[in-house]
């Protein structure tokens, strides 16, 4: 998945992007909220990580300005206050979840993915269509109850277009959740990855799940749960 992370600590915003990285996702990390506000009008985020107490315009004022703007992706915040007031208004202006800080990555994780899971529809920590099911925290797949042999490039395709099934995905939003750089993205790439991931699932599911939807994008047609 795609996210925003908007923190101003250096350090923390580091680590956060590595942590991240290291779990399969693609991150822009940045370090106020006029940064961020350019960020999410320029690309598609499926989630955002953000600290209340940025500089300038404020945390709290950034999720308002989102929310204004339409972005409608899960936002998780990060604060430092203890008091309760804060928590109540950060999830006034929209955001869904908090972690108060210092933290655990563990539990900042497993709350990312639970609101990924509700975002998409799933309430389980496992996506299951025909005889293919995947594992969203281990990152793992397997089809008719044997491991199913993907790279981890191949699993954020599978894992994107299953957690939007019966929605056309466009090829530029396919390459979004594989580089974070505009200039490493290579429509070719997605179209061979693709190409592998039917090859796999056909012949260890025996299924055809995905289709290719002419000028738009690829669709993933079979129903998961």
């Amino acid at each position: 998945m795609k996210m925003l992370v908007v923190e101003d600590e250096a350090l923390l915003r580091h680590h956060l992007q590595t942590r991240l990285g290291e779990s399969g996702h693609v991150v822009d990390a940045v370090a106020n909220a006029e940064e961020a506000l350019y960020r999410s009008q320029e690309y598609h985020h499926d989630l955002a990580v953000i600290d209340l107490g940025l500089p300038g315009i404020s945390g709290l004022d950034l999720i308002r300005q989102l929310r204004s703007q339409g972005r409608d992706f899960p936002i998780l915040i990060l604060t430092a206050r203890g008091n309760w007031q804060d928590k109540v208004e950060g999830l006034a202006c929209g955001a869904d979840d908090y972690v108060v800080k210092p933290f655990q990555f563990e539990e900042l994780e497993a709350r990312l993915n639970a609101l990924l899971r509700r975002s998409c529809g799933f309430t389980q920590a496992s996506i299951e269509a025909g005889t293919l099911r995947l594992d969203l925290n281990r990152k793992q797949a397997t089809g008719n109850g044997q491991p199913l042999p993907l790279t981890a490039y191949e699993y954020r395709i599978l894992e994107y277009l299953m957690r939007h099934q019966q929605q056309v995905v466009a090829k530029e939003r396919l390459m979004e959740q594989l580089y974070p750089d505009d200039g490493e993205r290579d429509p070719n790439v997605v179209e061979v990855l693709v190409g592998r991931l039917r090859r796999k699932l056909e012949s260890q599911c025996g299924m055809k799940p995905i289709e290719t939807v002419r000028g738009l994008g690829y669709l993933f047609t079979e129903v998961c749960r």
